[in-house]
């Protein structure tokens, strides 16, 4: 799942306006920034295979650090309850913790190897991205409905929030069609640097976002 833990985050926004959209992208991303930093320092392991498409090119080793159901509820609670203790917005704490959880569950529908939690062998999903037809009817549809929620809950203070979203969504959705049918990454080090520069860089445009389209 990609474009559906952008949406993830747009449906935050929707429900807790007070919430910057920059935190709650990074909710929605969490897990995959802990995976680029553990399989970096050799904690996690996934392997690749020659293959088109993430469904198929990338086989998850070891990953329940980062996203297993238990470990994403303790990511969650951690980030839920730093938020609380800076903002005292209880709407936007619960509505992180489920933005976070929501990542195991995007990825179980998409998925067929997603673990319970560290030690149990224990790997299930649906597979969603093994049909590109129906990945883009199910996920791109869900993409679709989360950009027309997020549009009506926020206001334009300048151009920028127009350019500066449709361009960047064009962009995530371009990326979103090459994971899911398009050739794996040369290495695992390049795939996990370069997903955590691609994640900053969107965790950065979400704030930038929520100064030029306020709730």
């Amino acid at each position: 799942m990609l474009v559906g833990h952008f949406a993830a985050s747009m449906v935050a926004k929707r429900i807790a306006p007070r919430l910057s959209f920059g935190t709650a992208m990074l909710a929605s991303m969490l897990p995959d920034f802990l995976w680029t930093i553990f399989l970096l320092t050799g904690i996690e392991h996934v392997e690749l295979q020659a293959a088109r498409g993430a469904a198929h090119y990338f086989k998850a080793g070891d990953i329940a650090i980062s996203h297993s159901l238990l470990m994403d509820a303790v990511w969650a609670a951690l980030l839920a309850a730093a938020y609380f203790a800076r903002r005292r917005y209880p709407r936007g704490a619960w509505v992180l913790f489920a933005t976070v959880l929501s990542h195991w569950l995007l990825d179980f529908v998409s998925n067929r190897d997603m673990p319970l939690a560290p030690g149990v062998h224990w790997h299930a999903g649906l597979g969603l991205w093994e049909s590109i037809p129906a990945t883009l009817i199910l996920e791109g549809g869900f993409w679709s409905l989360a950009i027309v929620l997020y549009t009506r809950a926020t206001h334009l203070k300048n151009r920028s929030g127009v350019y500066g979203f449709w361009i960047v969504v064009a962009l995530l959705t371009e990326r979103w069609y090459a994971n899911i049918a398009g050739p794996p990454p040369p290495n695992l080090r390049t795939a996990a640097i370069g997903g955590f520069i691609f994640f900053s860089l969107i965790v950065a445009w979400a704030y930038w976002m929520n100064r030029v389209r306020p709730a």
